[in-house]
């Protein structure tokens, strides 16, 4: 029936990316509230940095884990039941949160908390991938920074309650409104599906999305070179938005401070998500990505000799402009390049790669400063990474053009 279709490109199409961006900005709330009580619970459980970052680990492993299997069932059962489980699954993981005695069961049930966010984010992007063809690019980064946006609003929303040392309230705020409004915008969001039939052109780019240019390597052999580079690039990536406000804090700026920068690092990420999607488009996802992974390293280096508490506002305004679109991107290059019936499994597999960089990363990173004393190594261990995921991009950049070249036609 067409009224259970949606045409590709069309203004429902929009009014789902829209639907979709909203309920991403509330349902990854949680992968952003275990960075900003980082600094309650170190006080709470008398821990040092590094063991602090544990709930913060354990939260990413489960949003990797997460985006594979929730991509996997999106792909073979659709979007509601994903999301039906997903969401209760967050409900309780929140609540139970606030029954944590130690850093253990915390860890323990943030892994949960991040698992079930994850529907929020990988799978939200391959399922809007399907409903674009012209503006793919724009649409994926769109739904992606959402998650952002989300991790620029919440800060200030729960602010108050973690001055007061109160995360627990903050988490069950979060769960109330989650549970009131995400049920209501998925309501309206339905299960209707990309309309194949009237659009035909459409239908076989979006089918074979760049099946017209293949790349002389294999759909493994791109599938890992851009997990790997996921990785390096968000072990970079993770020292400024984990440590940011125990950086602000070090600093002598404090909480309120810390949080506050976060936040408008977050909001620059949110247009740079949306400039790198029209960018991406324009020029090509690989391209923009080592574009967006330059970027990414002039502004780690900045804030190597940063002295006042302006300067590091600026910088980190920079910095969130210069990576804020860089792992949609590669999400970009999978639905550009690898079979769309496999988009959401494989875009959950590079999703669960970037949040193995960003674990690593910002454990790594505490590691360090509980060593030095200091975070400057860590922004050096930061760039180190950083410019291996630029050889890897650099690397497959040439094998495009050299097939453009030849025109390797399938």
């Amino acid at each position: 029936m067409t009224s259970n279709l949606i045409n590709i490109d069309s203004r429902q199409a929009w009014l789902r990316l829209l639907l979709i961006f909203v309920m991403s900005v509330l349902g990854t709330a949680g992968m952003w509230s275990v960075v900003i009580i980082m600094p309650s619970i170190q006080n709470e459980f008398q821990l040092d940095r590094a063991a602090s970052t544990y709930p913060y680990v354990t939260t990413m492993f489960g949003y990797g884990f997460g985006n594979v299997i929730i991509g996997r069932m999106l792909d073979r059962i659709g979007i509601k039941k994903p999301i039906i489980f997903a969401l209760s699954l967050l409900i309780i993981s929140y609540l139970l949160s606030t029954f944590a005695n130690n850093i253990l069961w915390l860890s323990i049930i943030q892994f949960f908390l991040g698992f079930s966010a994850a529907a929020f984010f990988g799978p939200m992007m391959a399922d809007i991938s399907k409903y674009f063809n012209k503006r793919k690019g724009l649409a994926v980064s769109l739904v992606a920074s959402g998650q952002h946006l989300c991790g620029a609003i919440w800060p200030f929303i729960i602010k108050d309650f973690l001055i007061e040392g109160d995360w627990r309230n903050a988490h069950l705020f979060i769960a109330l409104i989650c549970s009131i409004f995400i049920p209501i915008l998925f309501y309206f969001i339905g299960s209707k599906s990309p309309n194949s039939k009237n659009n035909t052109l459409v239908l076989e780019k979006i089918k074979n999305t760049n099946s017209n240019l293949k790349l002389p390597i294999s759909n493994k052999r791109i599938q890992t070179l851009l997990m790997i580079a996921g990785i390096f690039c968000c072990i970079a990536m993770a020292m400024p938005q984990v440590h940011i406000v125990p950086l602000s804090i070090d600093s002598g700026f404090g909480l309120g401070v810390g949080t506050e920068i976060l936040s408008f690092m977050l909001f620059a990420a949110v247009t740079s998500r949306v400039l790198f999607g029209l960018l991406s488009d324009k020029i090509g996802p690989i391209q923009t990505l080592i574009l967006g992974s330059a970027l990414q390293a002039i502004s780690l280096s900045m804030f190597l000799p940063f002295d006042s508490q302006l300067s590091l506002y600026i910088v980190a305004i920079f910095f969130g402009l210069s990576q804020g679109g860089i792992v949609p991107i590669y999400a970009v290059i999978i639905s550009k390049f690898l079979p769309a019936e496999e988009v959401a499994e494989r875009v959950g597999l590079l999703i669960f790669a970037t949040i193995i960089g960003m674990s690593l990363g910002g454990w790594l990173s505490g590691e360090i400063h509980d060593y030095t004393s200091s975070y400057s190594l860590a922004f050096l261990n930061g760039i180190f990474w950083n410019i291996i995921n630029l050889i890897i991009m650099v690397y497959l950049f040439l094998i495009y053009q050299r097939a453009k070249k030849f025109m390797i036609i399938k």
